[in-house]
C-alpha cells in the first residue's frame, strides 16, 4: 500500500508539472472575470431583477456573491471544465506513449494494471481539484463583487427555482459542488478511456469532446425530450437537483448509479486496450 501511494504521489507531481495542466485554472479566472464584467451591464442585471422581484422578493438580498458564484458554475463548468479535463485526461497515456517515457516505465517490474489504476486515480483527482477551485474562486469573486446574501437558482432545463437564506445556500453550494465534480469525472473517464487507445493526444481529447458536446446538443434539442434518460449529459447535470426546495435523493442515487457505471465500464475498457497493447515498436 505504502509503494501504491508513492506511486499515486509521483503520478500526481507528474500530471502537475505539465503546464497544460494549468490552463483550466488560468481560463476559468478569464471566464470569471469576463461573466462579471457582463453581468455589471445593465440588461443582464435588470433581466435577475425581475425575475427575483416579480416573485415578491428582493433583488439586493438576492442578487447576491452566492447567486452569482453559481450563476459562473451552472453555465461554464460544463462547456469549459469538459474542454480542460478532456485536455488533460486524453493526454494522460496517450502522451507518454507518444514521447516514449511509456515504454522506459513498462521495462521495470510493475504491472500494466497497476499503471492504468494510478494513472487514472490521478485523473479523478485532477477533476477534483479544478472544480474545487472553479468553485471557490466563482464563489469568491462574486462575494467580491456583490457580497454575501439569498441564494437565487434558476436551471430552467431542469426545471428548477428556488431561494434560500445565506447559511441554507451556502451549504447547497458545496454540496453542488461535490457532486458537480463527480459528474465530471464521467468527462475524464471517458477521455481516459481514449488515451488508452492507439491514437495521439489530440485525437483523444478531440474524441472526449465531440462524444460530451454532440451528447449535450441532441439533448436540448426539443424533439428529443423523451430519450432525455439516454444521455450522458442529463445524468451528468443532475448534481443541480441538490437545488430543489425537497431534494429526490431517489433520482440522485440513480443518475449516479448510472455515471458510476458508465466510469467502470471506461475503465475496463482502458485496461482490456492497454493490456493488449504492442509497446515494443
Amino acid at each position: 500500500m505504502n509503494l501504491f501511494l508513492f506511486q499515486l504521489r509521483n503520478e500526481f507531481k507528474k500530471l502537475f508539472a505539465r503546464k497544460r495542466t494549468y490552463i483550466g485554472f488560468v481560463a476559468f479566472l478569464i471566464v470569471e472575470c469576463a461573466v462579471l464584467f457582463l453581468l455589471n451591464l445593465p440588461k443582464p442585471k435588470e433581466f435577475f431583477r425581475h425575475t427575483i422581484e416579480k416573485n415578491g422578493y428582493g433583488f439586493d438580498e438576492y442578487f447576491s456573491g452566492l447567486t452569482l458564484g453559481l450563476f459562473m458554475l451552472e453555465w461554464t463548468t460544463l462547456l469549459l471544465g469538459g474542454l480542460y479535463l478532456s485536455l488533460v485526461s486524453g493526454d494522460v497515456v496517450a502522451k507518454e506513449v507518444e514521447d516514449g517515457t511509456m515504454r522506459m516505465m513498462l521495462c521495470r517490474p510493475v504491472a500494466r494494471t497497476r499503471i492504468i489504476i494510478i494513472k487514472y486515480l490521478a485523473c479523478l483527482g485532477y477533476t477534483g481539484v479544478l472544480i474545487g477551485f472553479i468553485g471557490v474562486t466563482a464563489l469568491i469573486a462574486g462575494i467580491c463583487y456583490r457580497g454575501l446574501g439569498g441564494l437565487f437558482v434558476f436551471a430552467p432545463l431542469e426545471k428548477i427555482f428556488a431561494l434560500y437564506k445565506l447559511q441554507e445556500g451556502l451549504v447547497r453550494y458545496f454540496g453542488a459542488l461535490a457532486m458537480l465534480a463527480f459528474s465530471l469525472a464521467t468527462i475524464s473517464s471517458i477521455g481516459f478511456m481514449f488515451s488508452c487507445f492507439k491514437i495521439k493526444p489530440a485525437t483523444a481529447t478531440i474524441s472526449t469532446l465531440s462524444l460530451v458536446f454532440l451528447d449535450s446538443i441532441f439533448r436540448n434539442i426539443p424533439y428529443f425530450e423523451s430519450l432525455q434518460p439516454y444521455f450522458i449529459t442529463t445524468h451528468m447535470s443532475t448534481w443541480l437537483n441538490v437545488f430543489q426546495p425537497h431534494i429526490p435523493w431517489e433520482r440522485v442515487m440513480e443518475d449516479y448509479a448510472y455515471l458510476v457505471g458508465l466510469n467502470a465500464t471506461c475503465l475496463v475498457i482502458a485496461l482490456a486496450t492497454f493490456e493488449r497493447r504492442d509497446f515494443k515498436g
